[in-house]
């Protein structure tokens, strides 16, 4: 029997956060075993339900979702993308700049493969949101990694991305707020990265789905302020902030010199053309979204129930014995670390899939963000605080009693 095999092109591709651990957790709920998913920033299922003025706005105007629209998108919710981006300091930039996609994921493989040709290089952070990575290697290129130092908060090593841009190089990858670290850059860290990115004309890309998820007094500075003299992608969407991860509704901002990337813009376009228009029932939600009330502040201020399970997750995470955690200042995750000297880990998706199985709680290991050790695991806290407080205390059970 002749086999039929997955294409080369996926040899370097890889997932985990929705990977082998995650097959072993659909058998167990197949079973009939309850599992609390704490692997993916996934808002519905733990009742942060999406403004019920955005869904009326769409269930009111499906009709007008009949068709295909324009490949990049709507014009009212391109409009709005265009106003809030000119607000918070965008500049040079026009309609034609707002790209609409199925959700950022879709923008990302679209751009990266209109980027690279085989054997082109991006910078990408470790850790990372992985689908970067997958991303750069499906287009033919290589995601060379850069440190973001923990013990600096998680900031990107200005040093170490300098001693990696070759003649290679094609683009650069900033994800602000950090998934999966919390982190937020300071604008001294922005403007390095910018400066270096327009001495050697790399593309930016600007991963900001996070911006508006903040807490205590961190401020978000998006990339496309900055920069001036290089293309800048700034990639958002509905998914996080206004809890419509289902929609699938994401959007690209090109800024900076377009000039020069006129030949890369036209291959970006033509992808997008290619697959006709994104979802048009789910554009219709941009526009209310971005001009309506931002009810996000009200989950993340101090009073707000973001706010809240943040401090209890951080806190009871960092009473188990061997465990550390840097405080995330904005998105939806805790990346703890785990003290090799109490738990000597050799392989953290073994652990992760052990705690699974007996637990029932899914979680995702440092690991499948691209991190060189094996010593963390990611922890999303959106399950309200006694659903939390219960996981976390199955979790230090699993620690104590685990043999390594």
């Amino acid at each position: 029997m002749k086999l039929i095999n997955k294409s080369q092109k996926l040899d370097d591709v890889c997932y985990d956060i929705r990977g082998p651990v995650l097959q072993s957790a659909l058998a167990l709920e197949s079973q009939g075993e309850a599992i609390l998913k704490l692997n993916i920033g996934n808002p519905a299922p733990f009742g942060f339900e999406a403004p019920d003025s955005i869904l009326d706005y769409v269930a009111k105007h499906l009709h007008d979702a009949e068709g295909y629209s324009h490949s990049k998108g709507i014009i009212q919710a391109r409009s709005a993308i265009l106003s809030q981006a000119m607000n918070q300091g965008f500049d040079n930039i026009n309609l034609e700049d707002i790209l609409l996609g199925n959700g950022v994921s879709e923008l990302i493989v679209s751009t990266t493969q209109a980027l690279l040709n085989n054997g082109d290089e991006i910078l990408v952070p470790s850790p990372d949101y992985p689908l970067w990575t997958a991303a750069a290697n499906l287009a033919g290129g290589k995601a060379v990694h850069y440190l973001c130092d923990e013990a600096q908060d998680w900031a990107p090593d200005i040093e170490d991305i300098k001693s990696k841009i070759t003649t290679k190089t094609k683009a650069i990858v900033i994800i602000n707020p950090n998934n999966p670290t919390g982190a937020v850059y300071p604008i001294e860290i922005l403007q390095q990265i910018a400066d270096l990115a327009e001495k050697h004309a790399l593309v930016v890309f600007a991963d900001e789905i996070y911006d508006k998820i903040l807490y205590d007094d961190a401020q978000h500075i998006p990339m496309g302020t900055l920069i001036k003299n290089t293309l800048c992608i700034t990639f958002n969407g509905l998914s996080k902030a206004y809890r419509l991860a289902g929609f699938r509704a994401g959007w690209a901002i090109l800024s900076g010199n377009k000039t020069s990337a006129k030949s890369y813009i036209e291959g970006i376009n033509m992808l997008l053309s290619m697959r006709l228009c994104a979802n048009v029932p789910a554009q219709l939600a941009i526009e209310p979204a971005l001009t309506g009330k931002q009810c996000i502040d009200d989950l993340r201020l101090p009073q707000g129930r973001l706010h809240a399970q943040r401090e209890i997750g951080y806190s009871l995470l960092t009473q188990i014995e061997g465990i550390s955690c840097v405080k995330p200042k904005g998105g939806i995750y805790l990346f703890p670390k785990l003290d090799l000297k109490r738990y000597p880990i050799k392989n953290d998706e073994q652990l992760i899939h052990d705690l699974l199985m007996q637990e029932k709680i899914l979680l995702v290991q440092g690991s499948a963000f691209n991190l060189s050790d094996h010593q963390h695991f990611r922890l999303v806290f959106l399950p309200e605080k006694s659903q939390l407080m219960h996981a976390i205390s199955k979790l230090a059970h699993f620690l104590h009693n685990y043999t390594f």
